[in-house]
């Protein structure tokens, strides 16, 4: 459509360029006629009758006016004019006035004018800034227009090369309708920018204008052999449009055996972009043509309408999906916990739904997809957040944590450098230990060197404590066996009752006494067998009686516990005996209570006896309890 416009301005070229020529001319002669005419019809005033305020307002209008947007040619002329006309009456004033002065200074100093000085009124020095003001204006003015003058002379020489350039060129290249096209708009570009330059000293302007018209007549010579190609051009378009009408159709045609796609449309609007930059056909088959195209490519658009509406219920169905996917993971923006166990059960979760949603493919109407894609990453950013704020504090307190284990370390370390190993320091060692347990975890990074750090400093003290231990283990291994050698001659001697007397009692009694400790899994045994031959040994002593016997042995047993148990500890067992004594003669008196209200059968004899074995059992354990509590009450 463009090239026909092209082709119907060409055919009137050199007409509507010699008319614009003359168009131009009758402007600028108008316009200097109009400016003659409004110099000639400036009215007449007598300046004489106004006074000095008069005058300055007059000059300041003048002044206003030519300092105006667009102001013209004949405005700085006529207000060139009143400062002309202002001029005589302006030195008649200054005359005036500096007589006026004069004379009264003459009057006031006895005729004499020597000193007189005289200075010109606010308002005549305002007269004359302003008419000087305007006179420059207008001066200026000029000026620039000859400098303007100047340039456009420039310009449009510099026109006529370009277009002598131009026409050179077409001479020898070779005729094509790309070249003609380019040709033409850089032939219209010099016709603009020859119309847009202002204009010229007179004694050149004939001489341009008749160098370029001449030029112009050259040029529209030259490109008669473009209109003579043009329908041949015009003919072979039509054929190729058909050959591009057809495509389109078979592509319409295809849509029977496969599905409308972007690849089909893409297709087609490559074929249209062919369409469009070739050039018209001969006009009565230039609409045909277009209609035939449009028709071809309608069935690949409404084909595409169609699928299209399919493919919003499919948005819609996605959208809705995805929108239950994100309302289940907006509880997990408020999820809080302080276990890491629990917090990453829960990014298992919001992953999981992470994944259902990367997982549907389909895309969502443009602004709800938009807003809810938008919604959905928030909450997932939310969440951890949340969770790098709960391990950002858990990692807080792990530095707490490892200050506090370091002061642990710092703690047995310096018992360690006491080299004491007493039974306060254990209990201080130990209690570090529980307090090591009872503190939380400290950064994985110094998770292995801060225990390893307690570790070795606590290892280190049990090292050295038992170091100490083992030479305390052997004498108590020496007074083991001194006091098996002990036992073995009282039971000796309790084998010879010619020897056995209560003096001998009383000295192997001291030397058991004055034994040390045995290692603690044998003191209970050694104990035993201690008493055990003490019984015997008593009751070899022929002289004394039944009762003398049993208090001789009961004083060896409290001497026993006394020497191995302090008074608070016996006053503890006593409480834990009696508290024991007290629950056993319940359950006796309960379980036999019990025995009385069991039937006669097979089953209840049963329980009858285990009853009983349960009531004997108890009765030996009570009088055993008793014994024991009996020997303690005594040491106490």
């Amino acid at each position: 459509m463009a090239q026909e416009q092209n082709e119907g301005v060409e055919s009137n070229e050199q007409e509507d360029l010699t008319q614009k020529t003359i168009d131009t001319l009758e402007i600028d002669l108008n316009n200097d006629l109009a400016e003659e005419h409004e110099e000639e019809h400036t009215p007449d005033v007598d300046y004489a009758q106004l006074s000095k305020e008069q005058l300055v307002k007059l000059l300041e209008n003048e002044l206003a006016a030519v300092q105006g947007t667009g102001s013209k040619p004949a405005l700085l002329k006529k207000a060139e004019a009143v400062v002309r006309d202002i001029r005589p009456v302006l030195d008649q004033i200054k005359l005036n006035d500096r007589e006026n002065a004069l004379k009264a200074f003459t009057a006031d100093n006895n005729g004499e004018a020597d000193g007189f000085e005289f200075k010109y009124d606010a308002d005549t020095q305002r007269i004359d800034a302003l008419s000087r003001e305007i006179r420059g204006l207008k001066n200026s003015y000029y000026q620039s227009q000859e400098k303007e003058k100047e340039k456009n002379f420039t310009v449009k020489t510099s026109l006529l090369q370009r277009l002598r350039t131009l026409l050179e060129e077409e001479g020898i290249r070779e005729t094509d309708a790309t070249g003609l096209k380019s040709s033409w708009e850089e032939f219209k570009k010099i016709q603009e920018e020859w119309k847009s330059a202002g204009n010229i000293a007179s004694p050149h302007n004939g001489t341009l204008w008749a160098t370029y018209n001449a030029l112009i007549d050259r040029y529209f010579s030259n490109r008669n052999i473009y209109f003579e190609l043009k329908e041949l051009d015009r003919r072979r378009n039509a054929e190729l449009k058909a050959e591009l009408c057809e495509k389109v159709e078979e592509l319409g045609k295809s849509l029977e055996n496969r599905p409308m796609s972007r690849e089909i449309l893409n297709e087609a609007n490559h074929i249209f972009e062919e369409y469009k930059h070739l050039g018209p056909a001969p006009k009565e088959d230039q609409e045909k043509l277009w209609q035939r195209f449009k028709l071809a490519l309608d069935v690949l658009y409404d084909a595409q309408r169609g699928q299209f509406a399919e493919q919003k219920k499919s948005m819609q169905e996605n959208y809705e999906q995805k929108s239950k996917i994100y309302e289940s993971i907006v509880p997990f923006t408020a999820y809080s916990s302080g276990s890491i166990k629990e917090w990453n059960a829960k990014t298992k979760e919001i992953m999981a739904f992470q994944d259902q949603w990367v997982s549907l493919k389909g895309i969502m109407p443009r602004e709800e997809g938009k807003e809810l894609s938008k919604k959905f990453w928030a909450s997932l950013k939310t969440f951890f957040n949340n969770k790098g704020e709960f391990f950002r504090q858990l990692e807080s307190k792990r530095e707490q944590n490892l200050e506090l284990k370091n002061q642990l370390c710092a703690e047995a370390e310096a018992i360690l450098a006491t080299g004491e190993d007493n039974a306060s320091n254990t209990q201080k060692i130990i209690e570090l230990q529980k307090k090591w347990k009872g503190i939380g975890q400290v950064p994985e990074k110094y998770k292995d060197t801060i225990y390893d750090r307690f570790k070795k400093a606590c290892d280190a003290y049990f090292n050295q404590k038992r170091a100490k231990n083992k030479e305390v283990e052997e004498e108590f291994e020496e007074n083991l066996k001194r006091k098996t050698d002990l036992i073995e001659r009282i039971e000796q001697a309790a084998s010879g009752k010619d020897e056995s007397s209560l003096n001998l009692l009383t000295a192997f009694k001291s030397e058991w006494s004055s034994i040390g400790f045995v290692p603690k899994k044998d003191m209970q045994a050694i104990q035993k067998r201690y008493i055990a031959a003490i019984n015997t040994y008593v009751s070899a002593i022929g002289q004394l009686s039944t009762r003398e016997k049993e208090q001789a042995v009961l004083e060896s047993e409290v001497e026993l516990v006394r020497d191995g148990e302090s008074n608070r500890n016996l006053f503890r067992k006593e409480s834990d005996i009696r508290r024991k004594v007290t629950q056993l003669e319940n359950d006796i008196a309960l379980w036999q209570n019990n025995i009385e209200f069991f039937a006669k059968s097979k089953t209840s004899d049963r329980l009858k006896a285990e009853f009983e074995r349960k009531i004997n059992s108890a009765l030996t354990q009570l009088e055993e309890l008793k014994h024991q509590l009996s020997i303690i009450q005594e040491a106490i």
